[in-house]
């Protein structure tokens, strides 16, 4: 079986990165078979209508440093004044069985597992402005005047970081860029190393082809020999 593939998907706060993920997750995209989202951990309280387990794992910061000691984490990083983190068992069981992973991580995090895990495929989600940026993160009001200053700033260097990942989506629409997130998924499904024990079969099959007909052949010019 061949080792499942790993997808890191990062983004400024505000980007739209999570309706991206539910775009491709719900919205009945062949790109969402075998693949599994990566549920993080944080400290931080839920916000709007998330859901523990479904969104993020929440848990404290006792619990989380806990997790820290015993090397549980694929990845950490605190961000915005709160702890977030992968865990190994979301991620390597599921590489291993061959199931694809998609990892939703700030750009921190990022960098470790590329580090650690070259042959990744990182995507960063980029707003098409800062005045798009500024008014997403107003219209979803989650967020105080402060809050969204001290994201804005911390943004601008997430975004001069795209030139660490393989792949850039400039989000001016949310379908169109669901699409392509979709499309680099389903293209690298493609690799030959993932679809040798694939490729190999239909070689098979014709070379079986070949030599039953080369077979039929022989006996044939041998009958008529006889």
């Amino acid at each position: 079986m061949s080792r499942g593939e790993l997808f890191i998907l990062s983004a400024p706060s505000g980007t739209g990165k999570t309706t991206l993920i539910r775009n491709l997750l719900e919205g009945g995209s062949r790109a969402a078979g075998n693949l599994h989202f990566s549920v993080s951990h944080t400290t931080r309280s839920p916000r709007g209508r998330e859901v523990d387990g479904e969104d993020y794992h929440f848990i404290d910061r006792e619990t989380f440093r806990g997790m820290i000691a015993r090397d549980e984490f694929l990845e950490w990083a605190e961000v915005h004044n709160n702890y977030y983190g992968t865990s190994l068992a979301e991620v390597m069981p599921r590489l291993e069985a061959g199931i694809d992973v998609l990892m939703d991580i700030d750009v921190q995090g990022a960098e470790r597992v590329m580090g650690e895990h070259p042959e990744a495929h990182s995507v960063f989600i980029m707003p098409p402005s800062y005045q798009a940026l500024r008014q997403r993160l107003h219209r979803r009001g989650l967020d105080d005047e402060e809050e969204i200053e001290r994201r804005l700033a911390v943004s601008l260097w997430e975004i001069k970081r795209y030139q660490k990942y393989r792949y850039v989506i400039v989000n001016r629409d949310a379908g169109l860029a669901s699409d392509a997130l979709a499309s680099i998924i389903l293209a690298k499904r493609q690799h030959t190393a993932r679809l040798r024990e694939q490729i190999d079969q239909v070689v098979a099959s014709f070379e079986e082809r070949d030599e039953a007909v080369e077979g039929a052949t022989t006996a044939g010019k041998a009958s008529g020999e006889g």
